[in-house]
């Protein structure tokens, strides 16, 4: 049967408005009107609520214990499924710098296994590395990085039945220039990251076809008055998309600010670089092959560096909004349409659009996550609706 939503307020494709209903028709998005439509359907009463699209993560590495470079599907399916609790609806599984044939296999496995999650929806792959350099490895296994090679990228995308989405490279490497122009005439986006380059470096890569800046103000050259780096090229170059990890621990709230501010906040993707210690307690992880310290909503490497996050995209979201530095219109957008955009997914899911997969969140006024449907199904419900039903 048909369903119609009610709810007080809508975070649709065309921009947020007041009470009125929406339409499902079986698992896909209808019309939204004022007025209650005619007809059979099931009415879903969300009449303090408010209704969002699902969110889309396209960067994450691990949750619940489990790790994209496991390459254990189990895992993955586990992670799908317990991103619905993070209102996650979409999101690409992003693998680490590791040998290529440990990489032939991760993205092997997803890509012939992917349609077999029963939560998020595998949207793509993220190859985070193995081009980078040494300076900003962050928690990059430094023994694996490469110069670019377009055979590589060959393969993977062979291998995973062109599932990926997005790779990062450090644009100094040699080759650079040419690989880049060789993956987005392949359609896949490529991302600036783990980089000490100039200004000048990031600007070709740009030029050459990059779009991307991963964890913007992480892992890169830094700011400096005589030298723009790479965060200077994030701030400032046209037709480009920054991603931002918003839990307190990555960016300074004004950091944030600064980046929005200047790009405009329709250019910058929430997103949660989680690793496995997601969705779990603190304690003692692993991200790729080193051991990481969760504490106090921190993953850390022994010599202090952050490793990933713990980071859930709908708390991303309430950040962004609790510090003041965007609208819920804005957060929610930056962390659903803005990313399907960013890696060339906006016709698979980010929108409250007719006709688009009925993937949404159901958020109370102060932006806690209260149910996540999938293809207009219950899927995920808080103990709080629960206890108001």
């Amino acid at each position: 049967m048909d369903k119609v939503i009610y709810a007080e307020r809508f975070f649709l494709a065309s921009g947020m408005t007041g009470s009125g209903y929406l339409k499902i028709n079986e698992s896909k998005f209808g019309e939204f009107s004022k007025e209650l439509p005619k007809g059979e359907y099931q009415l879903l009463d969300y009449a303090t609520s408010w209704i969002a699209p699902g969110l889309v993560d396209t960067h994450i590495h691990g949750l619940l214990r489990h790790d994209v470079m496991d390459n254990d599907f189990a895992g993955i399916k586990a992670i799908s499924t317990g991103l619905l609790a993070c209102g996650v609806t979409s999101f690409l599984p992003t693998t680490l710098t590791d040998s290529t044939e440990r990489l032939d296999k991760v993205v092997e496995t997803i890509g012939k296994h992917h349609r077999e999650v029963a939560g998020a929806r595998i949207q793509g792959i993220f190859l985070e590395g193995p081009f980078f350099t040494e300076k900003h490895k962050g928690a990059q296994n430094t023994a694996y990085f490469s110069d670019p090679l377009i055979e590589k990228l060959e393969k993977w995308q062979q291998l995973s039945g062109g599932l990926i989405k997005k790779i990062a490279l450090a644009p100094e490497r040699k080759g650079s220039a040419e690989f880049i122009q060789y993956a987005t005439s392949k359609g896949i986006k490529v991302a600036l990251a783990h980089s000490d380059a100039s200004y000048e470096e990031a600007k070709n890569a740009v030029d050459h076809g990059a779009s991307i800046f991963v964890h913007t103000y992480n892992g890169m050259s830094p700011l400096n008055h005589r030298e723009p780096g790479m965060v200077g090229a994030a701030l400032t170059l046209k037709g480009v998309f920054n991603e931002l990890i918003c839990d307190g621990q990555h960016v300074h709230p004004v950091a944030a600010k600064i980046l929005m501010d200047v790009r405009s906040r329709e250019e910058v993707v929430l997103i949660t670089d989680c690793m496995r210690a997601g969705s779990m307690p603190d304690g003692s992880y692993t991200l790729g092959e080193f051991p990481v310290e969760v504490k106090q909503g921190a993953a850390r490497l022994k010599n202090g560096s952050l490793a990933g996050s713990v980071l859930q995209l709908k708390d991303a979201i309430k950040n962004v909004v609790d510090w003041g530095i965007a609208t819920p219109l804005e957060a929610i957008r930056m962390a659903s349409a803005i990313p399907a955009e960013s890696v060339g997914i906006a016709d698979k899911c980010g929108e409250i659009v007719p006709d688009a997969p009925a993937d949404f969140i159901v958020l109370s006024k102060t932006l806690e996550l209260e149910a996540t449907y999938l293809a207009g199904e219950l899927r995920y419900q808080s103990d709080d609706l629960k206890g108001r039903a």
